[in-house]
């Protein structure tokens, strides 16, 4: 079983995420300046109408250049079916846009339970399709929230609406659980991939202290840097970025940033997204199916 992904057709490896557009801590004219190059480069973008003012960041550049105007991901959803309009609304409206690429399903609460019975949301779901403003969708997973989409995947309610899941999948994190990890693979259901980097390079988050904004990420760091240092790879990015093409199911990696230099080794790194070697993939699988026992599916929500 598995969706035809027609909303992910011409994705781009790399995905700019705008996260940090939206920190008013960094000077505007350097978040805009970003903004400018990652649309030059023609990937896609990944926003939301939770990270400050990131929006007007982004309307203020796509009306310098409307014919450039990437194709974006964006987050949806909520706690209700009733929000799932007026949350996309709510996105579109500072971007000045009629529609998105693709809707980033954030289910929580009664919408949860919906969806994970084949309730109401599918309904809304088409209707916001056959409306143009959303081509696709994309369900969102954490530790926490992997037993709703789960559920619907195995249940068959997805088929045909849903394309694809979208978690953070780098070499420190794998967010979907063991066991949606699993059935993700075994109904090849189309990935994206999210957090690049894990958050910074994997030295700085095992000997920096405070570099790592949660402990388990230093300890993971402790785990991960001898097999980074083994694979010869020069840069943290491209060890990430290959290691999230090293599964035949990631469409995409999403990458967030605020600065010229770091756009720019997320784009080089791009161009040659060739798998890591197996042997390297499957000691880091190994241990992130550990992490997701041992700590993942134990955690409170929103601390990871």
């Amino acid at each position: 079983m598995s969706n035809n992904g027609s909303a992910l057709v011409g994705i781009t490896p790399y995905i700019y995420g705008t996260t940090r557009l939206g920190d008013k801590k960094i000077p505007r004219q350097q978040r805009l300046e970003v903004a400018r190059a990652a649309m030059q480069a023609g990937v896609w973008f990944h926003t939301s109408r939770t990270y400050g003012d990131a929006l007007e960041v982004l309307a203020e550049v796509f009306k310098e250049e409307p014919t450039k105007v990437p194709k974006l991901i964006i987050k949806i959803g909520w706690d209700n079916v009733n929000q799932l309009r007026s949350v996309t609304e709510e996105n579109l409206k500072p971007l000045g846009l009629d529609g998105m690429q693709l809707g980033q399903l954030c289910l929580g609460g009664e919408l949860a339970k919906d969806f994970a019975n084949g309730g109401q949301c599918y309904r809304v779901f088409q209707e916001l399709k056959d409306e143009g403003l959303v081509q696709g969708y994309v369900v969102e997973a954490f530790p926490w929230t992997s037993e709703p989409p789960l559920k619907a995947l195995r249940a068959g309610y997805t088929e045909g609406i849903i394309d694809g899941f979208i978690f953070y999948l780098n070499p420190l994190q794998r967010f979907a659980s063991n066991v949606l990890w699993d059935e993700i693979v075994k109904k090849n259901q189309p990935i994206i991939a999210m957090r690049t980097v894990s958050g910074g390079p994997v030295h700085s988050l095992r000997d920096v202290p405070g570099f790592a904004w949660k402990d388990y990420l230093q300890k993971r760091a402790v785990e991960v840097a001898p097999i980074f240092e083994r694979s010869g790879i020069k840069s943290w990015t491209e060890f990430c970025v290959r290691f999230a093409h090293s599964f035949p199911l990631v469409k995409a990696t999403v990458g967030s940033t605020a600065k010229i230099p770091n756009l720019n080794e997320f784009l080089a790194a791009k161009d040659h997204p060739t798998p890591l070697p197996e042997a390297i993939v499957q000691e880091i699988k190994a241990l992130q199916a550990r992490w997701s026992d041992e700590v993942d599916m134990h955690a409170e929500l929103w601390s990871m």
